[in-house]
């Protein structure tokens, strides 16, 4: 046999195999340490944050008594706030989000800047210091077991809306707290410290809440499909009626604001917010027909083409449903970190206290660093995976959100914007599902348009396809009904559990 030299081609290259095999593990752990990092990078970032929040709160406390207790109050703080950005705000852009209206990221920056507004200026100088007055303070013994009642119902609720975010559930970080405190006065008093009336109203918002808003919400897009899309000239429908929807959205959103954003630091009585929301939908309406009908010229007269005229509204809900959650939401951060602050330096129990800008300023810097690491996570659950959504079905959510909680207000009703929100983005799947199954408008436009397919442009199913369809992921349903019934129990018997914990070390 010749070799390869005597054949006059090139002789075939000596292997190394031993160098191979390094080279390629050196490779492998490349590749491996990039992925780790990638992972570890959300976290780190997440510990580095309480760390600050620790230091920070050390410089601004110096060496008084219970100091330490004070620092580790601060960082449970900013765990809570962290797990609020990761979980709560994604219930008020992800509709935006899944309906194309907003980029992800654009949505982060909006979510972010807003809910730290909210905080930081419409968030009030007072808290209280027992969520929702659920907890008797005068049946508290003594002020040390308040600070460790305090700590623990701010760790068990932070560890639940952590492990909730976990596994893709939006929940209400409000019930999460309520729970918390609950279980930890539970555990410290016994069961006749808590006010059980008011923990049944809470308990009936779990129902009260997402019932009343997908309802409303399949209100407004029933009312949509009806008056818009299922007409056929849709652009002249939209001239006459989108302005009108987009004028009671800015109505009703200004309403909102003023009873639920600006009312630590405003509040006027319904007159005067009636009054004003009247107002601001005269002149809405009045500058929102030019820009309707500037904005539909040139048109198709079909269902993509009416989605345009949503994007904007659609943009200014999230925004404003940010800044009324920032400043809200961030009580449940601050709220207890307040309580145990006052009450560390004090040594008395106040049913309300101060909140310093440096405790504030903790929950805004957690609620926008937890929604930027592990946010986009819950808004693309709300979003896009429990049902499918486009401008006209997320404008209907977030008016359904913002009219559900004025409603319930009015009535005294303790709702979750978290279940509100969420409701109304079932209430509009379930609603599709029955609507393309059930409506003979439907049915008439579906066999119109499979008979004369050149009158539209868009692939319509059969009716036995779209009989066939859930338009709801069941999965996600169930798994979000679940979470919100147990909240409330596990946090309590979490904060119980961390409670009874801490005491064996005081």
């Amino acid at each position: 046999m010749k070799s390869d030299l005597s054949q006059g081609t090139n002789p075939t290259p000596l292997k190394k195999a031993s160098l191979d095999k390094d080279l390629t593990k050196l490779v492998h752990v490349e590749r491996a340490t990039r992925f780790i990092s990638r992972r570890l990078f959300a976290p780190g970032l997440a510990l580095l944050f309480l760390a600050v929040a620790g230091v920070f709160s050390s410089i601004f406390i110096g060496t008084q008594p219970n100091a330490v207790f004070i620092v580790v109050a601060a960082m449970l703080g900013g765990y809570m706030a962290l797990n609020i950005g990761a979980n709560d705000v994604a219930n008020n852009v992800g509709p935006a989000v899944g309906s194309r209206a907003l980029s992800l990221m654009g949505a982060l920056v909006i979510a972010a800047v807003f809910e730290s507004a909210g905080a930081l200026l419409a968030g009030g100088d007072v808290v209280n210091t027992i969520s929702k007055g659920i907890i008797d303070p005068s049946l508290v013994p003594d002020t040390q077991t308040f600070v460790w009642a305090m700590m623990a119902a701010l760790l068990s609720s932070a560890l639940w809306v952590n492990l909730a975010t976990y596994i893709g559930a939006p929940v209400s970080t409000t019930h999460s707290v309520v729970g918390g405190v609950m279980g930890a006065g539970i555990a410290a008093v016994g069961f006749g410290a808590v006010n059980w009336s008011t923990m049944g109203k809470i308990a009936a918002s779990w129902v009260i809440s997402p019932v009343l808003g997908g309802i409303i919400a399949a209100l407004f897009l029933a009312f949509i499909k009806i008056n818009v899309i299922y007409q056929d000239d849709k652009i002249a429908a939209a001239r006459r009626w989108v302005p009108m929807l987009i004028a009671t959205m800015a109505a009703v959103f200004s309403c909102y604001l003023m009873m639920k954003g600006l009312k630590r630091v405003w509040n006027p009585d319904f007159i005067t917010i009636g009054a004003i929301g009247i107002g601001i939908f005269i002149v809405a309406l009045a500058l929102l027909r030019p820009w309707v009908r500037a904005k539909s010229e040139g048109l198709e007269n079909r269902n993509e083409s009416l989605r345009v005229l949503f994007h904007l509204p659609l943009i200014c809900s999230a925004a404003l449903l940010s800044f009324a959650h920032g400043a809200n939401d961030v009580a449940n951060a601050v709220g207890p970190l307040a309580a145990i602050l006052h009450t560390a330096q004090s040594g008395d129990i106040a049913t309300k206290v101060g909140i310093p800008v440096w405790v504030m300023l903790i929950g805004a810097v957690g609620i926008s660093l937890g929604l930027f690491l592990y946010g986009p996570k819950l808004i693309r659950m709300v979003g896009e995976q429990i049902t499918k959504m486009n401008p006209m079905r997320a404008f209907c959510v977030a008016l359904s959100a913002a009219i559900t909680v004025i409603f319930a207000s009015a009535l005294g009703l303790p709702v979750s914007s978290t279940h509100i929100a969420v409701g109304a983005v079932f209430g509009v799947g379930f609603f599709r599902e029955f609507y393309t199954s059930q409506s003979k408008r439907r049915q008439v436009y579906v066999k119109k348009h499979i008979r004369y397919p050149s009158q539209s442009p868009e692939v319509i199913p059969t009716q036995e396809e779209v009989i066939r369809r859930k338009l709801v992921r069941r999965s996600h349903f169930v798994v979000i009904i679940a979470a919100w019934l147990v909240t409330v129990p596990a946090a309590a018997s979490l904060a119980a559990a961390i409670y009874t914990g801490l005491t064996l070390f005081r």
